[in-house]
């Protein structure tokens, strides 16, 4: 009998059962020193409850830049350097942050995954990206995720990715990925993903209000998957007197009657067959914990396996384009071609081990 060793990626998980933590918090806004040691805080209490998956909201390095939906006024001095401070703030990678952020995963062996504004600095330092980073219980980062199609006035903000970063990451926890924001709405975007055979799912949102709840909820019976659905809770109690756009805040929305709630929350952790193991729980800063057991995601797929079983590819195909979308190709770098490039990149560009 001839027996086939199964390749690394391929053997199970080393823990089916275990805990999960949302952290619904507010960021120390704009401010990225202060807001790594807020999230290398929360790690640790995660931790110490047990977590072995801690997942944080979009772009909660150094906060949701909410100001956008009220002040887009074109070759505006303020609005000028309300981004060069958005800039200033950003994680860039590799980094000093980074670093600590690893160090902390790593310290408390806890897998993070964590919403970040990521400024490029492969090319013109110019452009920031709505990006998820991936970091393992070892402390090493597995990859960056970068949100394809920024969302109404995002766009003023953030660059678009591309399909490099679409993956999913084998690790003892399970087969974990994410999306940001409205990337939930992306039903190719949902496909594509659910073919990587994901078994946890982390939904960044800025907050989760119910028409986040419905599409965290429908990806994870779509995906037969769990769903760690996490977004901010912030007040503006939360944003610098100083901070030049505050009015602007505002238009974020009016939560539950209150005007100087930014953003409401509304984590929870969603089960394989769409319902809540926990939550969802609003207005208040909270780190929301569940249990993740992989074995129910098997359980469920009896039902519907929607790119295996509960599929026709006779009738529907989708090609997706995975290669990295470079702006420009140096001369002196033709001999390496993208096909050489490996998994953990960014830009094209690998990873720093």
């Amino acid at each position: 009998m001839i027996r086939l060793r199964k390749k690394a990626t391929d053997m199970p998980p080393q823990e089916r059962r275990y805990i999960a933590a949302a952290v619904q918090a507010a960021p120390v806004f704009f401010d990225l020193s202060a807001t790594v040691d807020k999230a290398v805080d929360l790690i640790g209490e995660a931790a110490r409850n047990g977590a072995r998956l801690i997942a944080f909201p979009e772009t909660w390095i150094p906060g949701y830049p909410a100001h956008i939906y009220g002040s887009a006024a074109w070759d505006d001095r303020e609005s000028k350097e309300v981004h060069r401070q958005l800039m200033e703030n950003s994680i860039t990678i590799p980094s000093p942050e980074l670093d600590r952020l690893c160090a902390a995963a790593r310290r408390h062996r806890a897998m993070v995954v964590i919403g970040v504004n990521e400024r490029d600095t492969t090319f013109s330092h110019g452009t920031v990206y709505n990006s998820m980073l991936f970091i393992s219980d070892t402390g090493s980062l597995l990859g960056v995720h970068r949100k394809l199609v920024p969302t109404h006035a995002e766009r003023i903000i953030w660059g678009a990715g591309d399909g490099s970063d679409l993956r999913v990451f084998p690790t003892d926890l399970g087969r974990i990925g994410g999306l940001v924001c409205w990337e939930h709405w992306m039903p190719l975007a949902r496909f594509a993903m659910h073919a990587k055979g994901e078994q946890v799912h982390i939904a960044c949102w800025p907050e989760v209000p119910d028409i986040h709840h419905l599409a965290s909820r429908h990806y994870a019976f779509e995906g037969r998957c769990f769903v760690i659905c996490v977004g901010s809770f912030m007040t503006m109690s939360h944003v610098p007197d100083d901070f030049s756009r505050r009015e602007a805040l505002r238009a974020a929305g009016d939560f539950g009657g209150d005007p100087d709630t930014i953003l409401p929350g509304g984590s929870g952790i969603v089960g394989p067959d769409g319902q809540w193991v926990v939550g969802p729980v609003a207005g208040n800063e909270a780190i929301v914990y569940g249990q993740i057991d992989l074995d129910r995601v098997a359980e469920e797929q009896l039902a519907l396996d929607a790119v295996g079983h509960y599929n026709r590819p006779d009738v529907f195909h989708l090609t997706v384009d995975d290669r990295a979308r470079m702006p420009l190709k140096w001369r002196s770098e033709e001999s390496s071609s993208l096909a050489d490039v490996p998994n953990g990149s960014i830009g094209g560009q690998p990873l720093n081990p």
